[in-house]
């Protein structure tokens, strides 16, 4: 997730993407996405369980911010919100 003008990254995990979502859009959760505005999602993946999920977050979050920037342009270049689209 990013904020309005994509300075901000955010990763996390989920069971429910929408919902999820929905809760940083309405900044119901406290703490960093509140904090920094992060309400757009930017990219997001579908993983076969909680484990590969955590581990895939640890990947993310330990790359460079020119490789996340990488992954999200090959799935959404413009850094459109896909919010909607869920």
């Amino acid at each position: 997730m990013s904020n309005k003008n994509n300075t901000v990254l955010y990763t996390g995990v989920t069971n429910d993407l929408r919902r999820r979502v929905y809760e940083h859009k309405e900044k119901m959760v406290e703490g960093f996405t509140k904090k920094y505005h992060i309400t757009k999602l930017v990219y997001y993946e579908k993983l076969k369980d909680a484990e590969s999920a955590i581990s895939r977050e640890k990947q993310i979050k330990g790359g460079s911010r020119r490789k996340k920037e990488g992954l999200i342009e090959g799935m959404n270049p413009q850094w459109k919100d896909l919010y909607e689209g869920l």
